[in-house]
């Protein structure tokens, strides 16, 4: 494999626009994968098909990211299948409500934190011990550059992912011992996916805003946040740990 060991690479929410988009480059690059989605069956196995069509071995499995024993039991049973998780990419994410701070339903405050911030810790905690044993390995999680910029009406993404961004640093501290690294790739806004959905919110104004305020004057794609992702978690970044990268077309700057 190029730039990978033996095994597999999971990529928890492999069946949305950025989680399809990493699963591809992955086998691009030789990995076989294993790919969680929540409802969209069809979706996943599409994607399945896609990725054994470029000659690696791959399948999806369903995953409720609040419940950690389902987490846990998942992530054991990729384990026993391919022999060792050399890589796990963290890219699922909520289908929030644009709002502003003041008029956050506290429901939809609990179910998001419980689905990505605490979803990310139940797969973190199944995976550590699992690393460990194999010598190692890499997380990269899909978090938002949001954190370094605020972006008005965003704070339900922005809120968990930032909490997401403090575990890969203490995982990439305390675990780099293991030879278990951890890095983050900070997306701005990519044209697909989510954001055809969250555009739906918001008027048309905002949506031009949002483009002029990178320094790029575009969104991105898909593809070119998958493309660091897969370089983050490959040898390539072998002694890069607990480093957040910007994808955002300097939207951050």
């Amino acid at each position: 494999m190029s730039g990978f060991g033996q095994g597999v690479a999971v990529v928890i929410g492999g069946s949305g626009g950025l989680g399809q988009a990493i699963c591809l480059e992955l086998a691009r690059q030789g990995c076989h994968v294993a790919l969680s989605y929540r409802k969209n069956a069809q979706a996943a196995q599409e994607v399945v098909a896609a990725l054994q069509a470029l000659g690696v071995q791959a399948h999806a499995f369903a995953l409720q990211l609040s419940e950690r024993e389902q987490v846990a039991a998942a992530l054991q049973a990729v384990h026993q299948q391919y022999g060792r998780i050399h890589t796990v990419v963290f890219a699922s994410g909520a289908d929030i409500s644009m709002v502003h701070v003041a008029h956050i339903d506290p429901d939809e405050w609990q179910r998001t934190m419980a689905g990505d911030l605490d979803g990310f810790f139940h797969v973190v905690k199944a995976s550590l011990p699992l690393m460990r044993a194999d010598g190692g390995g890499s997380f990269v999680a899909i978090t938002s550059a949001g954190i370094v910029r605020h972006p008005p009406m965003d704070i339900l993404s922005t809120v968990p992912k930032a909490g997401i961004e403090a575990l890969v640093r203490g995982i990439a501290r305390e675990e780099g011992r293991y030879q278990i690294r951890a890095n983050s790739v900070a997306p701005g806004i990519v044209d697909g996916g989510l954001f055809l959905r969250l555009k739906e919110q918001v008027k048309p104004e905002f949506v031009d805003a949002m483009r002029r305020n990178t320094a790029l004057r575009r969104f991105g794609t898909a593809e070119e946040v998958a493309k660091v992702a897969v370089f983050l978690a490959s040898d390539a970044a072998a002694y890069v740990t607990g480093q957040q990268l910007a994808v955002d077309g300097g939207y951050s700057v």
